[in-house]
């Protein structure tokens, strides 16, 4: 008689993504890549509010985008986390510091970022699969600290977005249909063996309505 080999143990620690809170940019809705810009006022009372989510969790590892955005959003929700700068946000290039609406006038179509990309301007930019490469060598240092605990992961919407797929075993450009408001917290974990969503989008700051 053969017997199925035994999978290796599920882990039993949960992921937990913490979009920084607001910014000028994030508010206005500009493109906010490697730009570096602190909270507003607002932005540092929702991150605050987001630390009072995370009551709890025994987090083993705590990682953080190296911009002070994401490293004020984690000390105000009470995390020390160590900087990787794999959590940084998608390089915009040229379209750093513009609106969706300002880039589709530009290029007479509607343009998005999950399925268009970006061009280079001051920075390189970034393709879909190059945010998705630096997201699954933090998810794999993630899944390996969550067989002995909670891991948090303190970042930036688009990035995290990808990181939400790339753990899911999904398709990076999945990440436009998963909304990310300013300030969130987010949940992942594993259903036996397969990944799974526990809580999306959590926070103060989710909107009651469309943006313009």
């Amino acid at each position: 008689m053969t017997t199925r080999p035994l999978n290796p143990p599920t882990p039993e620690g949960r992921l937990v993504l913490l979009r920084h809170g607001e910014t000028e940019w994030s508010r206005s809705g500009q493109h906010t890549g490697r730009t570096d810009i602190p909270l507003t006022g607002h932005g540092e009372e929702l991150a605050q509010a987001s630390g009072r989510l995370l009551t709890g969790y025994r987090f083993v590892l705590a990682l953080s985008s190296p911009l002070e955005r994401a490293r004020r959003t984690a000390e105000l929700a009470g995390l020390s986390p160590e900087v990787d700068d794999d959590l940084l946000e998608w390089d915009y290039g040229a379209y750093e510091g513009l609106t969706t609406p300002q880039i589709r006038e530009q290029l007479g179509y509607d343009w998005s970022i999950f399925e268009d990309g970006v061009v280079s301007g001051d920075t390189p930019g970034e393709t879909v699969e190059e945010v998705a490469a630096r997201a699954s060598r933090v998810v794999r240092r993630a899944v390996g600290a969550l067989h002995e605990g909670d891991v948090a992961l303190v970042g930036h919407g688009h990035c995290l977005r990808v990181l939400a797929t790339v753990f899911l075993r999904r398709e990076p450009r999945m990440g436009a249909q998963l909304l990310l408001d300013a300030g969130s917290v987010s949940v992942l974990e594993y259903e036996r063996e397969q990944p799974a969503i526990r809580v999306w989008n959590h926070g103060p700051a989710v909107r009651a309505q469309h943006p313009s």
